[in-house]
C-alpha cells in the first residue's frame, strides 16, 4: 500500500497514528490520541480529537467534527472513547462525540455506516453495522441502533431509545419510544405505521419470512387481547421462527423507553 498523502496545511499532533495510504487534505486537524485506519480519506477541514479510533477506508468530508468533548454537563475531561468501524461515509458537518463515565464510556459505530450532512451522534450511543443517518438526524445520548436501520432526514431520537435492526424512521419524525425490529415509524410524536417491507426485501428476506413477520406484527398489536397476551400468542404461533423470536426478544428485553405503538388504523 502506498504512503499516506498529507497536505502541508494539515496539523497532525505528535502521537497520532495514521494508517498507510491515507489522504489528509487541507486544514485538517488530528489529535495526539487519534488512530486513523489505512486507506482513509479526509477531504479538508476535518477535525478529529480525543481517544478516537477510525477503521480502514473511512471517507470523511469537510467540517466533520469527531471525538471532541461530549455535550454532557457532567463531563469533566475523563478519557472516554469514540470508535468508528471500517468503510464508513461521514459527510459534511457530521458530529460524533465520545462516551461518558455516566454511560458506556464509549460511543461505538459499526462498519459500513453512512452519515449524511449535519447528522449528530451523541455520547454513549451504540450503532451497529450498515446503519444510515440522513441529513440533520439528531441522535441523543445512550441510543442503540440495530444493523441496517435507516433514519431519514431531520429526525430527532430521544435519549436511551432503542431502534431495532432493519427499522425505518420517516423524515422529520420525533421518536420518543423504542422501535421494534423491521418497524417503520412516522410522525411527531412517532407511531408505528407498519413494517419496513421494502427494507426487508432489499436485505434479501424471502417471502415466507416477510409473511411471518407481518402476521406476527398484526397479532402483537391486535386489540383483541392485552399486549402481554398477544406476546404469548405470537410465541405459541411462531416458536421456531428466528425473525419473530428476535422481534419478541427485543420487546422482552425492554429498555428505558416505552415502545412505539401503531395507531388503530395503521395495522398492516
Amino acid at each position: 500500500m502506498t504512503q499516506s498523502k498529507i497536505h502541508p496545511s494539515a496539523v497532525i499532533e505528535d502521537g497520532a497514528e495514521i494508517g498507510r495510504g491515507c489522504e489528509i487534505g487541507p486544514f485538517c486537524h488530528i489529535g495526539s490520541q487519534v488512530r486513523l485506519g489505512a486507506g482513509s480519506r479526509l477531504r479538508s477541514h476535518v477535525a478529529i480529537w480525543g481517544n478516537t479510533v477510525i477503521g480502514d477506508g473511512a471517507q470523511i468530508w469537510p467540517f466533520a467534527s469527531l471525538g471532541h468533548a461530549p455535550q454532557h454537563l457532567k463531563y469533566r475531561g475523563e478519557d472516554t472513547r469514540l470508535v468508528i468501524g471500517a468503510n464508513c461515509l461521514i459527510r459534511e458537518h457530521v458530529t460524533m462525540n465520545p462516551g461518558t463515565v455516566q454511560g458506556r464510556s464509549e460511543t461505538t459505530v459499526g462498519d459500513n455506516c453512512a452519515f449524511f450532512t449535519g447528522a449528530h451522534v451523541a455520547h454513549d450511543c451504540l450503532i451497529e453495522r450498515n446503519v444510515t443517518l440522513i441529513n440533520n438526524v439528531m441522535l441523543a445520548g445512550h441510543c442503540t441502533v440495530g444493523e441496517y436501520a435507516t433514519i431519514a432526514g431531520g429526525s430527532g431520537i430521544h435519549q436511551f431509545t432503542r431502534i431495532g435492526h432493519h427499522a425505518y424512521v420517516g423524515g422529520l419524525a420525533a421518536v420518543e419510544g423504542d422501535i421494534i425490529p423491521f418497524g417503520m415509524v412516522l410522525g411527531n410524536r412517532a407511531y408505528l405505521s407498519g413494517l419496513n417491507i421494502i427494507g426487508m426485501k432489499r436485505a434479501g428476506f424471502n417471502r415466507e419470512a416477510i409473511r411471518n413477520v407481518r402476521r406476527a406484527y398484526r397479532m402483537l398489536f391486535s386489540d383483541d387481547l392485552t399486549f402481554k397476551e398477544n406476546i404469548d400468542e405470537v410465541q405459541s404461533e411462531f416458536p421456531d421462527d428466528p425473525l419473530v423470536q428476535d422481534l419478541l426478544g427485543f420487546i422482552r428485553a425492554g429498555g428505558d423507553r416505552a415502545l412505539c405503538f401503531p395507531r388503530h388504523s395503521q395495522l398492516s
